[in-house]
């Protein structure tokens, strides 16, 4: 049974009264998820709380992932999937943060955050404190970034081809020619 538009309604409240410093804003979409924005100081506690409260139970985590807005004096929105197969209801929680900061781990709680974290650490470069092993996931030991970021660059840093004549693989450092540009997202196909 999944959460009807009254059923979120009183949700929210309930949610905004029991946990007032831990939500800073909540939202349904049209397609019947629950939206969440959350201080990243209470990571932790809100994520036991919606796991084991009895009209939530999100025992689930989908995904983890990032957003990044270079723009924004908090660069950073960190993104969890939730699902609560009890109610069969989708929650997504967001939290915002600075490049630099960290996010507490929440693989205490759900075991698959182990690996989502580590991918969002390769590829954006977000610390998650108190993690067993955040190491890199997808891309090589040697490399250097983090290529899901908006200002790195598309063809990245080094290109990597076989020399034939020194039957060995050679690294070159490549000469970007265009330097990272910020596009007006009401019309993504002028630059500003």
């Amino acid at each position: 049974m999944s959460l009807n538009k009254l059923d979120q309604v009183s949700f929210f409240h309930i949610l905004a009264s029991s946990v007032p410093k831990w939500v800073q804003k909540l939202e349904f979409t049209r397609t019947g998820e629950i939206c969440i924005e959350i201080h990243p100081d209470y990571i932790q506690e809100f994520f036991l709380y919606f796991r084991h409260h009895a009209n939530i139970q999100a025992n689930v985590l989908i995904d983890v992932t990032a957003v990044d807005y270079p723009t924004r004096e908090k660069r950073f929105e960190v993104v969890y999937h939730l699902l609560s197969t009890v109610f069969n209801q989708r929650f997504r929680v967001k939290t915002s943060i600075e490049d630099g900061e960290s996010v507490p781990t929440v693989e205490n709680i759900y075991r698959s955050a182990g690996w989502f974290e580590r991918e969002v650490w390769d590829l954006f470069g977000i610390y998650f404190s108190n993690h067993s092993d955040l190491r890199r996931i997808l891309t090589d030991y040697g490399f250097h970034g983090h290529p899901l970021r908006k200002d790195f660059p598309v063809t990245g840093f080094f290109e990597v081809r076989y020399d034939e004549e020194e039957k060995r693989v050679l690294t070159d450092r490549l000469e970007l020619s265009q330097d990272f540009r910020y596009f007006a997202f009401d019309d993504p196909w002028k630059a500003k």
